[in-house]
Order: structure tokens, then C-alpha cells, then sequence
């Protein structure tokens, strides 16, 4: 049989007993609830970054202050990842300036709780259907630092950008002394050693640290309604 708490751990002994039938509608709630929650929200940011940050950090505290501009200057409401670290700040930044603040949580064997500045929150058990939600759900995309979870998700932003599964949304990189690392290896390494991407490649992000080119960048990006007519 699988295992309720983990729903990735699963058998082909588990195709007979109807363990697979459950998760396909597990997964479908999970869709289903997620859209139906973001359509809640035409106007949107999602902020991405390391779950380990503190208060302490200069990358929380700017966080924190970028939440709180982008809802105070643009009426947006700020999606995160519901956790701790960056996540936190966002949603409280947000959250402190009166805005909408979405947390989309992520059940895990060592999870944090979900942070205390979500005005709305969902709780998904599958990392896809929530990548799906923070992905369909902005006008633009923040990075902060982060770790593996952060990458993916960027990365992943960065090929449906370069693919054309979606359109041409801002993706923002803050803190350039992070990313411009990231950067300098794809250049390095994808473009010039492997050509496994052009140069057209590095011009889908933009790196900076400057709180006010952010909020720029977003009140001049369409808001869009591709994902919401799909057929």
C-alpha cells in the first residue's frame, strides 16, 4: 500500500488496489481547488527564495519591503510558497500592508508549519500541482536566493518561457551577487563549452538589486488573462 504521508511512495503492487485511481483524484482536487483559488486574484506576484532565510538577512528584510511596496504601489496581490524563510517575508510584508497574501503550502515528512502572513492558503501534497499554481498565477516572477526548490522552479519558469508555454513574463533575479554566479556558469558552461542554450537564453531574465526597478518592471508588464481561456 502507499504511504498516506508521502504520495510519491507508491508500488505497481498499489495499480491493484486502487491506490492509483486514488491519487489521480487527489491530484485533480488539487488542480481543481488551486485554479479556482487564483481566480480569485487577476493581478498577481509570485516570490520565490530560500526557505532558510531569517529575519536577520538583508534578502528577508528586502523581501519583506518589496511585498509591501508591490501591494501598496500596485494593488497586486503576492503569491509565495507559504513556508518559511523568503516565503514568510513576502507573504508578511503583504500582509502588514493590508494586501492579498497567498500561501501555497507543501506538505513535507520535515515541514516547517505554514507561515503565519497568509490572508488565503492552500495545502497540496504534490510538488507539481503546486508549481503549477505558482507558475500560472503572476504577471511576474521574483527570485530571491534559494536552494534546489528555488532553482527548480526558476529553471522550470525559464523553459516554458523559452518553449513558448507561456508568454513572455517578467522573471526577475534579486540580488545580483547570487545570481550573477548563476549567470556567469550558464554562459560559461550551457552557452559557450555545451551550446546547450543560445544567447537568447540569458536575456529571459533580469538580474538586479534595486527595489524600485522591480516594482517598475511589474507596472509596466500586461496583465494577462492567457492562462484563464484555455481550452
Amino acid at each position: 500500500m502507499s504511504d498516506q504521508k508521502n504520495p510519491y511512495n507508491f508500488s505497481r503492487a498499489d495499480i491493484h488496489d486502487g491506490a492509483i485511481d486514488a491519487h489521480i483524484e487527489h491530484i485533480s482536487h488539487e488542480f481543481r481547488a488551486g485554479f479556482a483559488l487564483l481566480k480569485k486574484y487577476p493581478k498577481s506576484v509570485s516570490i520565490f527564495g530560500s526557505s532558510v532565510a531569517v529575519p536577520e538577512m538583508q534578502t528577508y528584510k528586502d523581501a519583506e519591503t518589496l511585498s509591501g511596496l508591490i501591494v501598496r504601489e500596485l494593488g497586486y496581490a503576492v503569491i509565495t510558497g507559504g513556508g518559511p524563510g523568503i516565503m514568510e517575508a513576502a507573504n508578511k510584508g503583504a500582509y502588514e500592508a493590508g494586501g492579498s497574501s497567498i500561501g501555497l503550502h507543501i506538505s513535507l515528512p520535515h515541514e516547517h508549519m505554514m507561515n503565519a502572513y497568509a490572508t488565503e492558503s492552500m495545502k497540496f501534497s504534490y510538488f507539481f500541482a503546486r508549481k503549477t499554481m505558482l507558475t500560472f498565477a503572476a504577471e511576474a516572477f521574483i527570485f530571491f536566493p534559494g536552494g534546489y526548490g528555488t532553482l527548480d522552479e526558476l529553471t522550470s519558469i525559464l523553459t516554458l518561457i523559452q518553449t513558448q508555454k507561456i508568454p513572455r513574463i517578467p522573471v526577475i533575479l534579486f540580488g545580483s551577487e547570487y545570481w550573477n554566479s548563476f549567470r556567469g556558469f550558464l554562459k560559461t558552461e550551457a552557452v559557450e563549452r555545451y551550446h546547450a542554450i543560445n544567447d537568447e537564453g540569458l536575456n529571459l531574465f533580469d538580474i538586479t538589486d534595486s527595489l524600485e526597478h522591480v516594482i517598475e518592471v511589474i507596472r509596466k508588464a500586461p496583465v494577462s488573462e492567457w492562462w484563464r481561456n484555455i481550452n
